[in-house]
């Protein structure tokens, strides 16, 4: 048995590392071409470009946070971080979404004083720019294609390359027109377009990283359908203390007190409990404490193994 976990720890790493990898070389592209992009938008006066640029960095911050959970999500607990670091990911996650929300007033307040006040954009570099950030993403797409089915994080990564895709072409049809019908006023149009098509999504992170710092029940359980179906096993006569939360956003932890049914035997309680929420509710990690009606709580220790 010690074999087979030390096989499966080697593959784990491998895939870690080639998922690392890949990651690393879509966040050097994505980095060299956010810098480039914001230069670009000063230097062609173009909004649009500043505003993909804020979008682009959405794309650095998933890539820099699916670096981080492979990397952080191998470093085991020690006795000063006895969760481990998983959480760092979602810090970062959170601080990203803050940015972005100050990035967006700052590009719908000069979209305003554009449309008042028109000025001049050289669409020739605008378009330009976003040609190479097109290409820029579809290489990243393409490094990340292979490895986005088996790692949500790179999943994740992914989706934002592709959302960010999108908004280069946005900017191409917006330096386009502007080249062949000298509407200006396209630019800062393209610039909240962008905006808004990153708003929610940033407000989702920001929602659900929040929600995982509060120690919130992840999305997608609802805490009455679990209390109900760990009322419902044999053996169980009442629960209570019932908590569901994560230390990131894949990792799902609840602890809960058990009141055992006469005659219920505590270990097959336990046991049952475990396995309804691992299987049921993808739970992995539970703590479980069983107790007579009206005795004392039997604790199950890490000590005493899995569940299953």
């Amino acid at each position: 048995m010690a074999h087979d976990r030390g096989a499966a720890g080697d593959s784990h790493d491998h895939t870690a590392g080639a998922n690392a990898k890949m990651l690393g070389w879509a966040l050097a592209l994505t980095s060299i071409y956010l810098v480039a992009e914001v230069v670009g938008g000063i230097v062609f006066n173009s909004l649009a470009l500043l505003s993909d640029a804020a979008h682009m960095l959405t794309d650095v911050a998933a890539l820099v946070i699916g670096l981080l959970a492979i990397k952080l999500g191998q470093k085991a607990a020690d006795d000063k971080r006895t969760f481990g670091y998983r959480r760092y990911e979602i810090l970062a996650a959170a601080l990203n979404a803050v940015l972005l929300f100050f990035i967006a007033i700052y590009v719908f307040v000069e979209a305003v004083k554009r449309f008042s006040e028109p000025q001049e954009v050289q669409s020739w570099g605008m378009l330009i720019v976003a040609a190479i950030g097109l290409v820029v993403n579809l290489i990243s797409m393409r490094l990340l294609t292979a490895a986005k089915e088996g790692s949500l994080n790179v999943k994740g990564a992914y989706l934002e390359v592709w959302a960010d895709m999108i908004g280069s072409v946005g900017v191409i049809i917006g330096a386009l027109t502007i080249r062949f019908t000298g509407w200006t006023y396209l630019d800062p149009i393209v610039a909240v377009a962008i905006g808004l098509w990153v708003l929610p999504r940033t407000w989702i992170l920001l929602r659900d990283t929040t929600n995982i710092l509060l120690e919130g029940v992840p999305g997608g359980l609802k805490l009455g359908e679990v209390r109900a179906a760990v009322a419902g096993l044999p053996g169980v006569a009442g629960l209570h203390d019932l908590h569901v939360w994560s230390m990131s956003n894949d990792d799902v932890n609840a602890t809960l007190h058990v009141t055992l049914a006469a005659g219920a035997d505590s270990d097959a309680v336990r046991r049952s409990v475990g396995d309804l929420l691992a299987t049921r509710f993808d739970i992995e990690h539970s703590t479980v404490q069983v107790e007579a009606a009206g005795g004392a709580c039997q604790d199950r220790s890490p000590e005493a193994g899995p569940f299953r």
